[in-house]
C-alpha cells in the first residue's frame, strides 16, 4: 500500500497549508478511483449516464469551471462514489459534495486528459501531481 500511503502523506502536508478539505477529498477520490473496478473510466461512465457527459468532457479538456453540488450529486451520488469519497476523506458526504464542486473538475483534467481515461497504473503519479496543487 505504498502508493496510498504516499498520497495520504501528501494530503496531510496539504492540510497543513490552504488545501485542507479539498486535499482530503482529492485524496479520497483518487483512492476510490484506484479501488473501483472500472477506475477512471467508471467515473466517466457514471457522469455520462447521469447526463453530465458534456461537463465531463469540458473538465477533462482542462476547463476548470466549478461543478454545482447538484451536478456532483447526480454524477457520483447514484453509484456510491460520493459516499465512498467522503468515507475515505473522513468527512460527512455533504462536505465532500461541496468540496467536489472544485475538486472534481481538477481531478478529471488530470486523470482523463482530453477525455481519455488514465490507466490504473498511472494514477499514482497523476495523484502526486494533482495534490501538489493543494500544497
Amino acid at each position: 500500500m505504498g502508493l496510498l500511503d504516499s498520497i495520504a502523506g501528501m494530503a496531510e502536508q496539504a492540510m497543513a497549508g490552504q488545501g485542507g478539505t479539498n486535499a482530503q477529498v482529492a485524496t479520497g477520490l483518487m483512492q476510490v478511483l484506484q479501488e473501483h473496478p472500472e477506475g477512471v473510466q467508471g467515473l466517466l461512465n457514471g457522469l455520462q449516464q447521469s447526463g453530465l457527459g458534456a461537463h465531463a468532457e469540458q473538465w477533462a479538456s482542462g476547463a476548470l469551471t466549478s461543478a454545482t453540488p447538484d451536478q456532483v450529486q447526480a454524477g457520483l451520488g447514484n453509484n456510491g462514489m460520493l459516499e465512498a469519497v467522503a468515507a475515505k476523506a473522513g468527512i460527512p458526504p455533504a462536505l465532500a459534495q461541496e468540496a467536489l464542486t472544485t475538486v472534481l473538475p481538477m481531478v478529471l483534467a488530470h486523470v482523463a486528459p482530453n477525455g481519455q481515461a488514465a490507466q490504473p497504473g498511472d494514477l499514482g503519479s497523476l495523484a502526486g501531481s494533482l495534490l501538489q496543487k493543494f500544497l
